[in-house]
């Protein structure tokens, strides 16, 4: 089971100027082959169908683990191309984006990549031979840094570069950890092609801040109790900067997310968003609930029901 926490993995910025067209490339990374999705779904079924598990626990604890977070790195993408598409005009995302954005979406993001195809479960990986699937693994981290570095320099939107600063660094710590469980199995070193693409990630100016938090060198333990076989693969040094890699017990301090307005051209949540906001206010009276909406988020106000068509920082 997955707890989840109303948290980001890091913060975003707010809605700036609308970028349909950017936020289309940024869908690669939701529903692309090497998208979030596929890892998040390629570790989970691994973990779901993974035999013998006792006898092998460092390396089951490993994969349930990296796919714990990879549903947060799914969330963290939505969060990105939502805020892309707030004010974008109906036209614009015709036009310039993706269409299924604005017709089908709410501006909201989908579950396709960059071309509008919906993502597909052949992208799953699950053979049962752990060696084989953590090469497949190692190789799906190797690329989805890839596409996260071309989209890093086709898109500029703010919320874009902060995405793929953070991924790069924690996507880089599952290639990490890929690397060191297949050479831990088979004594394949594959550290010596670190960094792979070859480019440091220290030199991209989005990374460097959780560099210097230290995240490129921790894998966290996603459970109260459970998983603890983590360090058993998780340790030594990290193959690019020499930090030790650690083992950090809970998900990631994250951000609050942002209360994105409504877009009532694509009836999100509503054309009247008010009235929705009114009933709730009155169902949360008759369950005696406080007045004012219980749940965080970054602005430290409520958009609920307010019509925001264009949005500044």
């Amino acid at each position: 089971m997955i707890l989840r926490l109303d948290r980001l993995g890091t913060e975003l910025p707010p809605p700036s100027d609308p970028d349909p067209a950017g936020a289309a490339a940024v869908q690669e990374l939701m529903g692309g082959r090497f998208g979030e999705m596929s890892t998040f779904m390629n570790y989970t079924f691994q973990s779901f169908n993974f035999r013998g598990r006792q006898g092998a626990r460092p390396f089951y604890d490993l994969v349930a683990n990296i796919a714990a977070e990879e549903f947060g790195h799914m969330e963290l993408v939505a969060a990105t191309i939502n805020t892309m598409l707030t004010g974008a005009d109906g036209e614009d995302v015709v036009a310039d984006g993706n269409r299924q954005h604005f017709l089908a979406g709410g501006k909201g993001s989908l579950p396709q990549d960059s071309m509008g195809r919906p993502w597909t479960g052949e992208n799953v990986f699950s053979s049962g031979d752990l060696v084989e699937d953590l090469t497949h693994n190692y190789f799906l981290e190797t690329g989805a840094r890839q596409n996260k570095l071309k989209v890093y320099e086709a898109v500029d939107h703010p919320a874009a570069r902060a995405l793929t600063g953070y991924l790069l660094v924690r996507g880089g710590v599952h290639q990490v950890a890929y690397a060191r469980a297949l050479e831990n199995l088979t004594g394949a070193d594959l550290s010596k092609l670190f960094p792979s693409p070859r480019i440091e990630t220290d030199k991209i100016p989005e990374c460097r801040p959780h560099i210097e938090k230290g995240l490129h060198a921790k894998l966290y333990r996603f459970s109260p109790s459970d998983y603890l076989e983590l360090a058993a693969v998780w340790n030594g040094a990290h193959p690019e900067t020499g930090d030790p890699l650690v083992v950090e017990q809970g998900p990631p301090e994250g951000a609050l997310p942002r209360d994105l307005p409504p877009q009532p051209d694509v009836f999100a949540p509503d054309r009247s968003p008010q009235d929705i906001a009114e009933i709730a206010a009155r169902l949360r009276q008759a369950a005696g609930l406080p007045k004012d909406p219980t749940g965080e988020v970054a602005d430290d106000r409520s958009l609920a029901g307010k019509v925001v068509d264009k949005v500044t920082p």
